[in-house]
């Protein structure tokens, strides 16, 4: 077989990315992400006493976006922006939040289970438990207050 070479270039390697999320009301989409994840909404920019302060500051033409990030500075920034359209379609990128990791069998599935207990009280939504098969472990796929899906693994 014969063609042009290939030719491999080397990227910069990607230190950090943001996960964003379009959705109707960032603030309480941003707080609910903040109890899942054990993340923090960042402070308030100097001079204004709330986000909401800050908001109404801004020409009415600016989006209205909140965002949250890990307070140990290890996982990605989560920003969630205010879009007019709803939700239509399912996702076709979605969160793994990694509660069972390590785990197996019934104790993994009791974390799982646990877990999504804990987020349906917040709003969230169980969709499907996957029971482990041989294969693959356990996994449970539920939606946020918004409707997009993410799974507990």
């Amino acid at each position: 077989m014969s063609g042009a070479p290939v030719i491999v270039r080397r990227c910069q390697t990607i230190k950090q990315f943001q996960v964003t999320f379009d959705c109707a009301e960032p603030a309480r989409l941003a707080a609910f992400w903040c109890e899942v994840l054990g993340y923090v909404v960042p402070t308030v920019p100097e001079g204004f006493a709330t986000w909401e302060e800050y908001h109404h500051s801004l020409p009415p033409e600016d989006e209205v976006y909140f965002a949250c990030t890990d307070p140990s500075g290890v996982g990605p920034r989560v920003l969630f922006q205010r879009v007019s359209e709803g939700k239509v379609v399912k996702n076709r990128v979605h969160l793994d939040v990694r509660v069972g990791t390590g785990l197996v069998g019934d104790e993994r599935l009791a974390t799982l289970e646990a877990e999504c207990a804990r987020l349906m009280a917040l709003g969230a939504k169980h969709v499907l438990t996957q029971r482990a098969d041989g294969v693959n472990e356990s996994c449970i796929t539920m939606q946020d207050i918004e409707g997009n899906e993410f799974c507990l693994d």
